[in-house]
């Protein structure tokens, strides 16, 4: 296959209904400044499993989730994804908005995803551990992104 054809292999996600509008109207808002991310999410939100925010799983990466995962390349990290304006690399805190924060939203502890990166290589990541969103982190977000 030549290079940059590779087909992405992509698990079943799921994704929490408050995540779900929210990263729907980033996306919409994205859609004229910067169409390719907004594209990418929208990919990811189209293929999601919708869950009411009770029942889904505690291992499920969503928006404020600490988790740590692998790559192909022997990286281990631990970070947490964030909306754009809260992202602070040196903090482990990474924005939903990066090729790999897209990757990283709604999988499940032991999923695997192909990734591309900025420069179009493709690399694949592990979701090892996932903590659950400190309580009220969603709803500090949620402020965030409205006032935006």
């Amino acid at each position: 296959m030549a290079p940059g054809t590779q087909r992405l292999r992509k698990p079943q996600i799921k994704m929490t209904r408050s995540d779900h509008e929210r990263l729907s109207r980033l996306a919409n808002a994205l859609s004229s400044v910067n169409s390719n991310v907004a594209d990418q999410l929208f990919t990811e939100l189209d293929r999601a499993r919708v869950i009411d925010d009770s029942r889904i799983a505690a291992d499920t990466v969503r928006m404020e989730s600490t988790l740590r995962y692998t790559t192909d390349g022997g990286e281990d990290r631990t970070v947490t994804l964030v909306f754009p304006g809260e992202a602070d690399i040196a903090k482990g805190r990474v924005s939903l908005l990066t090729p790999i924060g897209i990757a990283l939203i709604g999988l499940s502890a032991g999923q695997s995803m192909d990734w591309t990166t900025r420069d179009g290589r493709i690399h694949r990541l592990t979701v090892e551990s996932v903590e659950v969103p400190a309580q009220g982190a969603h709803d500090q977000s949620n402020r965030k992104l409205q006032s935006a």
